[in-house]
């Protein structure tokens, strides 16, 4: 056997290995769903340059234009306004860039208006809850009541004025929150609350630990590590496997 040969050989075998890591990373996700993942993921490191691959392929999997809008607008709340404005700039670049090439993407939807005489505090606390995996409001605590103000921005803004907005699903929001946080160092506690909406919101044990998976693969060990072992606690408190 020639050494080219052998060359091909191991160029084959080597493609093949990170072929079925890959496959194995998202069996139980959809490209959709890891699409998800990576766009937040990217967004909150600010890999801009692998932002843009991610985007691409996010629309190449079936995320509409006002899908990917929506998921780097959400990301202001858990990454600041400079991470989110970074992800929707170079957003604009990738669509200039397709529109030039002819590409049609679908834009999707557009969100509902507001409901008249909504009262913001109360779903926003109802939402809350419902991601937490409450039947019930609890009684102000910690947090809520040695800062109030920001509290009330939480209820008001983010699960009430974001997560109403009906042109992207609870679970993909989810989804969007958990791969932002798993990319950032020091979110264990945001992380854990996320991971166990999540699942709140449907998603399953096989399905969050294939999210792990993604998150190793696309963001390193370390932000892995971090994220399974967050993850395997969520879990063992919930009973699963």
């Amino acid at each position: 056997m020639t050494r080219l040969t052998l060359l091909k050989a191991a160029t084959i075998v080597s493609s093949t290995l990170i072929l079925s890591t890959t496959v194995f990373a998202s069996e139980n996700l959809s490209p959709r769903q890891v699409s998800i993942i990576e766009i937040s993921a990217d967004t909150a490191s600010g890999n801009l340059e692998a932002l843009k691959k991610d985007l691409v392929k996010g629309l190449e999997s079936g995320l509409t234009v006002n899908e990917i809008k929506e998921i780097l607008t959400q990301l202001y709340a858990y990454t600041g306004f400079p991470r989110s404005l970074n992800g929707i700039n170079t957003f604009m670049d990738v669509m200039n860039v397709r529109q030039k090439e002819g590409i049609k993407d679908e834009i999707g939807k557009k969100a509902s208006p507001l409901p008249k005489n909504l009262n913001k505090d109360q779903f926003g606390a109802q939402m809350r809850a419902r991601i937490g995996g409450r039947k019930t409001i609890p009684a102000p605590s910690g947090y809520q009541v040695f800062a109030p103000t920001i509290d009330t921005y939480l209820k008001e803004h983010l699960f009430c004025d974001i997560f109403i907005r009906d042109n992207l699903d609870h679970q993909s929001r989810e989804l969007a929150t958990v791969g932002a946080l798993a990319a950032m160092k020091g979110t264990e506690g945001q992380l854990r609350f996320h991971l166990n909406g999540a699942l709140n919101m449907g998603m399953t044990p096989a399905q969050m630990k294939s999210f792990a998976n993604v998150i190793s693969q696309h963001m390193g060990a370390e932000s892995g590590s971090r994220t399974s072992q967050v993850l395997e606690q969520v879990l063992s408190q919930r009973g699963d496997k």
